[in-house]
């Protein structure tokens, strides 16, 4: 069962005359981690935006095609219908913190609120996403007192919590050491085997990869192609779209190693470990 379907998306932001999505279609199963990769400026955010419906509702513009999430079509929906079906996370955590939270705990709480939640099912919401993002020892601490990843997996947790069918992250992991990244990586990996579907924007290549089921590769406002990791990040023309495929996998490239069967380069460590390994044997 598809839980979004784009189909010819067009958007163009007020006071401009270049289109900033041209025409996208893709469809996205449930439980599918998919990533979205590129350069900047090439329409991922705007696209993330889309989804949740801030394209069209809140940014204004032209806007033609439609989206479908959950099988309610975006653009003729009401914004609390799709918070209900899609939960969003920002590059930049301070977007998303009330500011009227003293403690971590109250401010993921504050959303489960205005939904209604038990008091029961509220606290064992917040203490699994808590546990989750490895944030539950901050839970009392003030949220500006976080640090910017501390606060981003807060971020995370709040609308983890709320429990959404489809979650679309934007840069999620931008603010994040190399630990946290991996950790939030894992959790957001985990809820995709749990059913639920995710759309990534990340710029961390190896981490894209290693977790996601399938790749869109855009450019310029439009998708140049929509396939597993593997065979993205083994085009030959990945970097002339803003994209550095991992370490290994350029070096198999300079030195011709590649699978006899699929003709595709190793994107992971062990893939590639285990290519060079069966190659010299």
């Amino acid at each position: 069962m598809n839980k979004i379907v784009v189909d010819n998306l067009k958007y163009k932001y007020p006071l401009t005359d270049e289109l900033a999505l041209k025409g996208i279609s893709f469809e996205v199963e449930k439980g599918e981690f998919i990533g979205i990769i590129g350069k900047n400026l090439s329409g991922k955010s705007t696209l993330c935006q889309a989804m949740v419906g801030l394209v069209p509702h809140f940014y204004k513009g032209g806007y033609g095609g439609k989206v479908y999430v959950d099988g309610i079509e975006v653009g003729k929906s009401e914004i609390s219908d799709i918070s209900e079906k899609v939960g969003i996370v920002f590059q930049n955590p301070f977007t998303q913190v009330t500011g009227a939270k003293l403690t971590v705990y109250e401010e993921i709480a504050f959303g489960l609120e205005n939904m209604g939640i038990s008091r029961e099912e509220m606290k064992e919401r917040i203490d699994h996403s808590l546990q989750l993002l490895d944030i539950y020892k901050y839970k009392d601490r003030n949220p500006f007192d976080l640090s910017g990843g501390q606060m981003q997996r807060m971020a995370i947790a709040g609308i983890i919590s709320m429990k959404p069918e489809i979650i679309v992250l934007d840069e999620p992991t931008s603010q994040l050491d190399p630990q946290g990244s991996e950790e939030v990586f894992k959790a957001i990996q985990s809820l995709s085997k749990e059913g639920m579907t995710v759309i990534m924007v990340e710029h961390k290549i190896e981490k894209m990869a290693k977790y996601s089921d399938r790749v869109i590769l855009m450019n310029d406002g439009e998708i140049i192609d929509f396939d597993t990791p593997q065979k993205i990040l083994s085009r030959d023309d990945i970097e002339e779209y803003g994209v550095v495929a991992p370490a290994f996998t350029r070096i198999c490239r300079g030195l011709g190693i590649k699978d006899k069967e699929t003709g595709l380069y190793p994107i992971t460590l062990d893939e590639a470990y285990d290519l060079v390994v069966s190659n010299n044997g």
